[in-house]
């Protein structure tokens, strides 16, 4: 609580825009776009980007830029922004992965990070020749892909060890490491997801938990499982919470929904509808039907990440009042998308920001704070 909440934002390393919808987006997926608008971010408060993962044309993503190499020159062509970058186990070997986050480290000065993502998306595994699990076994290999990263980078002379169902390393020595800097054991790792075993990984292994948009009384209920699983886990350091949000900010509060309204009613449907059946499959698959997406709704999907179900939608002084009170339940960090990324940004430091800061000092002053231990 008596840390300032952190801000990311999602990279538009894919076409489409963060809606898909035919309402004007001004985004574009290219770099160049992408680094005038990583600067705008951390001159504007934000001090994550997370770079999106997608491999082949889908749901109205029709292209994209490979997340790893995306986000080394972002954050090559910046001072101080951290860039997480999209991984799937499955697709990359730790080992391997563990190398080149290294030297992505190295080369930014500690400012690579990494979004474990366990997959959704079936035919991307399959088009590539990559089986494909069922969904608990996919968290279950992500756990073990976390485990082995962390031991690969902590491990002292004589090298990681590591024997797994999935994973297997024997003496792997890694030179160099990844910085060591103070305030984090190793790079940060990132993994999101809704269902119990999603839950578990993020109480147990993850850093960051990333939950999709939910409203108060469901990102509480995240929370608190997660932390559950936390207190019963051998940790490095204490979780930390992220929640999606689409961020809608206008000077009066009609504006902001009556956008809401034609982005939902532009909606792209064929390609919502084909996206809604991919993913409501992937999350029922789950014994309890607690998975991703299980309950969205068609007007949800619209914002690929439930980023509506946030309602970070409004005047300044109510998206304050609404990310006051995530961070009261627990967030640490808000991930952010727009439809208009560049303005919207700009307007997001000097409109929304201010306020947040302010209101989050009248809390830390109303809420006594717990003392050191």
């Amino acid at each position: 609580m008596g840390e300032p909440l952190k801000f990311a934002y999602w990279v538009p390393n894919v076409s489409g825009g963060l809606v898909t919808s035919t309402i004007e987006q001004r985004t574009d997926w290219g770099y160049d776009y992408n680094v005038r608008l990583a600067r705008t971010a951390e001159d504007n408060g934000f001090e994550y980007a997370l770079s999106q993962i997608r491999y082949q044309a889908s749901y109205g993503a029709d292209h994209q830029h490979e997340a790893t190499s995306f986000s080394l020159a972002l954050a090559l062509a910046t001072t101080r922004l951290k860039l997480i970058a999209a991984v799937h186990p499955g697709l990359w070997q730790p080992a391997v992965l563990s190398k080149w986050i290294a030297t992505a480290d190295h080369l930014t000065g500690g400012r690579i990070a990494l979004n474990v993502v366990s997959g959704w998306l079936k035919n991307e595994f399959t088009a590539m020749g990559e089986p494909w699990l069922e969904h608990d076994e996919r968290y279950r290999r992500t756990s073990e892909f976390i485990r082995v990263l962390r031991e690969i980078w902590t491990a002292g002379e004589g090298g990681a060890e590591f024997s797994g169902d999935f994973y297997r390393v024997h003496g792997f020595d890694l030179k160099p490491k990844p910085l060591d800097l103070p305030g984090r054991p190793h790079p940060e790792i990132f993994q999101g997801g809704n269902s119990t075993a999603a839950r578990r990984n993020g109480g147990t292994v993850s850093d960051w938990y990333f939950s999709n948009g939910k409203d108060y009384d469901g990102f509480t209920e995240q929370v608190e499982e997660v932390l559950g699983h936390a207190r019963t886990a051998q940790r490095l350091q204490p979780v930390r919470f992220g929640l999606n949000g689409f961020m809608i900010a206008r000077d009066g509060e009609k504006e902001a929904r009556d956008t809401l309204r034609e982005i939902i009613a532009k909606a792209n449907r064929p390609a919502v509808e084909g996206f809604r059946d991919a993913v409501q499959q992937a999350g029922n698959a789950t014994g309890d039907r607690r998975g991703m997406w299980a309950d969205s709704s068609f007007e949800d999907l619209v914002q690929y990440n439930d980023g509506f179900r946030t309602q970070l939608i409004g005047t300044p002084e109510q998206i304050a009042d609404r990310a006051i009170e995530y961070k009261r339940r627990g967030a640490n960090l808000l991930l952010l998308g727009f439809l208009h990324f560049q303005e919207e940004v700009e307007y997001f430091g000097s409109r929304v920001l201010p306020i947040i800061r302010e209101k989050e000092a009248e809390l830390a002053a109303r809420e006594p704070q717990p003392a050191p231990a």
